[in-house]
């Protein structure tokens, strides 16, 4: 028997995963849990070889639980509505054994989890093209420039920290923007957070 452990936020969704999984003859979901640190303790304490995990979670998502899974004996499978590379090249850092989109066929969700048993590795389709995508534009300084941005940071704060002049600052911000192809700070971040770029 498969026991498996289900972390999703959303109830009715968590319910009935729960249930269509209990239909399978092979397959028992031991534990259902709302964040990702509940997920982690779970794992821990029922030893299951599946979890099943959104991402977007609260307390702790659910790529930082799986990369805590790590080290814990169990497959850690991704189901998302999310297919963005910069979430797919996290959940494949924390080494996870599935990633696997909602609105595929339930059917599926379940031969995955024997294909991953099996000691396979299953990626949605759309998530292998959006790993080839375009790589990060930005200089490792132009990195470092950004992060400091998405904490807040202001252009002297950041200019403080790396040690270099408010005009220097300026510059990189000046050339970010361009390489990002984006005209604000805002923009800036999301872009580079929803692209994955922003280790």
């Amino acid at each position: 028997m498969i026991k498996i452990v289900i972390a999703e936020d959303q109830r009715m969704l968590l319910g009935a995963l729960g249930s269509l999984l209990d239909l399978e003859d092979d397959m028992e979901v031991v534990g259902k849990a709302s964040n990702g640190e509940e997920a982690v303790n779970l794992v821990k304490e029922l030893n299951p070889d599946i979890c099943i995990m959104d991402i977007e979670m609260p307390v702790k998502n659910g790529l930082e639980a799986a990369q805590d899974m790590k080290d814990l004996d169990c497959k850690v499978i991704i189901l998302t509505t999310f297919a963005r590379a910069g979430y797919f090249e996290r959940a494949r850092e924390a080494q996870v054994y599935g990633y696997l989109l909602k609105e595929s066929p339930s059917e599926e969700l379940a031969s995955s989890i024997r294909s991953i048993m099996k000691g396979r590795k299953v990626y949605a389709p759309e998530l292998i093209d959006l790993a080839f995508e375009e790589p990060n534009p930005l200089t490792e300084r132009e990195t470092e420039v950004i992060k400091l941005i998405a904490e807040g940071l202001s252009t002297k704060e950041i200019a403080s920290q790396l040690f270099l002049t408010y005009g220097t600052v300026r510059n990189y911000i000046s050339v970010i923007f361009d390489k990002l192809e984006v005209s604000n700070r805002i923009e800036a971040v999301s872009k580079i957070e929803e692209k994955g770029w922003l280790k």
